[in-house]
């Protein structure tokens, strides 16, 4: 038995092998709508595998992390000038001084990270502290790749792990709940989001599994609530308790105002939202230039600064002013215009890898015009790291073919303390998104041999 359950998948795969697996999974991601269009989610034949060492490593570093999450988050609440390094915007201020807190800052989060391949220490790129998505699709598409022909052979001389996130996700729900309420009662919970989105099967998947626990749980849209009487009901007058936000707050307010029945109802206490307005500081990519930047480091232990200077890549918004970098002085704005080969810019709150320039794909000229527009609206520069590339096999044309794919890791995070599970991505393209059609879903097992 080879000891690298990698190469032992892939020697189990041929032609034929190869193609029923393929058939299986996008016969039955597509008949759940699993799919974004015509695509399946996972476009892949083997799954993402850790050892057992691999994961608890993984597991201890994000733990670690949060807790400088936490020590940056609680600042940003207390202190308003403080804050303003996040670069939130007026009506997010408003927001956010009006809104009550929850017990947990972020109850749900997702560190989006990529393991360095030289000594497989996790850089994370994006904390994502609002709208975390992916739950659903992992416990799927694990679901699956338990059932698949190869897998049955493989687990013949592996024993295989999955890492399930959806009781974590209705347990975090449900203890937000019962913290803010003070009960035991079971709230009526609505995922919230626009009906056009992509991930809508996603949707339908927690809610088939809410159901199955015997939570009341349905999906709804922000046009569809109704704030009258002091409670958030839906079209069809079902009062709703907490709502699990997967709309994000810049889009609900841009389509809908900041007078939308949903928005009423948490500044007036009526509904639990969760994630709530106070995670949005996490959430934008500035969180990231706090964390790094030399004029912040005093409030952090030894313990968290050493956790920053090991996982986090160097960060800073864009702006014209004087910092260091690797420890020497820089003046800011000219430093990055002349080093695009090993920087990134990120617009401060986007997502799906809209407006990310990365320094090394452009030219000069292309670089200028990005740096000038990088001044003109809150973006972030972050330092290039290394990507990790694992082979992944497919059906193309009925053939068996294994190329290399970027990976990203992305552990799930509850209650800002805990991580249990993992949503994997990969792709052939640098900018690693799925929903932007970028690469595809794999899900995460922990392996070790019988």
């Amino acid at each position: 038995m080879s000891p690298d359950p990698v190469a032992a998948w892939h020697a189990l795969l041929d032609d034929e092998l190869a193609a029923e697996s393929a058939a299986w999974l996008d016969t039955r991601q597509k008949a759940r709508g699993v799919a974004f269009g015509d695509r399946a989610v996972c476009t892949v034949i083997r799954p993402r595998f850790f050892s057992p060492d691999g994961w608890r490593a993984l597991r201890r570093a994000s733990e670690t992390l949060l807790g400088a999450l936490q020590t940056t988050g609680t600042a940003a609440l207390a202190e308003p000038a403080f804050r303003a390094a996040f670069r939130l915007t007026d009506w997010e201020e408003s927001l956010l001084e009006r809104s009550p807190r929850l017990p947990r800052i972020m109850p749900l989060a997702r560190l989006d990270a990529f393991l360095d391949p030289a000594n497989g220490v996790a850089r994370l790129t994006e904390v994502n502290g609002e709208t975390p998505a992916g739950t659903g699709y992992a416990d799927f598409l694990s679901d699956l790749f338990l059932a698949l022909p190869v897998m049955r052979r493989f687990s013949e001389q592996w024993v295989v792990q999955p890492l399930p996130g959806m009781p974590h996700l209705i347990g975090a729900l449900l203890e937000t709940w019962q913290a803010v309420r003070s009960t035991r009662t079971v709230p009526t919970i609505a995922i919230v989001d626009w009906d056009d989105v992509p991930t809508l099967s996603e949707f339908e998947l927690i809610e088939h599994y809410a159901h199955s626990m015997g939570i009341p749980f349905r999906i709804t849209t922000p046009d569809a609530l109704t704030f009258i009487g002091g409670r958030l009901r839906d079209a069809d007058g079902t009062v709703i308790d907490l709502v699990y936000k997967r709309v994000l707050l810049h889009e609900l307010v841009a389509r809908a105002g900041l007078d939308t029945p949903l928005l009423q109802a948490v500044l007036a206490g009526a509904v639990v939202m969760v994630n709530g307005i106070d995670g949005k500081p996490l959430h934008k990519k500035a969180c990231l230039a706090v964390l790094t930047d030399e004029r912040h480091a005093n409030r952090y232990s030894a313990a968290e600064q050493a956790t920053i200077r090991r996982h986090v890549p160097w960060t800073r918004v864009v702006e014209e002013r004087h910092t260091t970098f690797d420890g020497q002085p820089i003046d800011l704005v000219p430093w990055i215009a002349d080093h695009r080969h090993e920087l990134v810019l990120k617009p401060n709150d986007d997502y799906g890898g809209a407006g990310i320039v990365l320094g090394w794909e452009i030219d000069d000229r292309a670089w200028s015009a990005a740096l000038a527009h990088a001044m003109t609206e809150p973006y972030v520069v972050q330092h290039r790291i290394a990507l990790p590339t694992e082979p992944f096999p497919a059906v193309e044309q009925g053939r068996l073919v294994i190329d290399d794919r970027i990976v990203d890791t992305a552990p799930f995070c509850w209650q800002g303390r805990r991580v249990d599970g993992t949503l994997t991505r990969i792709s052939t393209s640098t900018l690693v998104n799925v929903t932007a059609g970028g690469g595809s879903t794999v899900p995460t097992f922990v392996v070790e041999p019988r």
